[in-house]
């Protein structure tokens, strides 16, 4: 039988949204928050160390933590396609300043994160559902089950 796990993270980041029409064209930070739910069965060998677990929820957070948000907490996320770009040169004045080839918004965001734990995780535990909170009443989801 299936199951799902969700482990919840929190990180700080600021971004900034070139050419949009509205503030945040300027560089802004949010606190945000990312679900990462996984499915698979459970492991079934008594002996085993990691019987009765579909992931080790310390090794979720293990991957979690080491391929996203060690790399975008604290950090200031900008389109490396647009003039913001030039910010980068500020790099030796701030530890982390990451440039990306898209525009840096929830959705696109969001969408970089399923890709990496795509890659990262197990072939036993697919990635189910992410769910990256930008403010606590605005949030991106992706589902594994509308992108098949």
């Amino acid at each position: 039988m299936k199951i799902r796990l969700t482990k919840q993270f929190h990180f700080e980041m600021a971004h900034a949204l070139y050419g949009y029409d509205g503030p945040c064209r300027n560089i802004h930070g949010h606190s945000y928050k990312l679900e990462v739910t996984v499915i698979g069965e459970p492991e079934a060998r008594d002996k085993h160390p990691k019987n009765g677990m579909v992931i080790d929820f310390s090794e979720l957070k293990n991957i979690v933590n080491r391929e996203i948000v060690s790399k975008v907490d604290h950090a200031l996320v900008l389109n490396a396609t647009s003039p913001h770009g030039e910010i980068a040169g500020l790099e030796s004045h701030f530890e982390k300043i990451i440039c990306v080839p898209f525009q840096p918004t929830c959705e696109n965001m969001l969408l970089d994160f399923v890709q990496v734990l795509q890659k990262t995780l197990g072939k036993e535990t697919h990635l189910h559902h992410v769910l990256l909170r930008e403010t606590p009443a605005s949030y991106a989801e992706w589902y594994a089950v509308d992108n098949q």
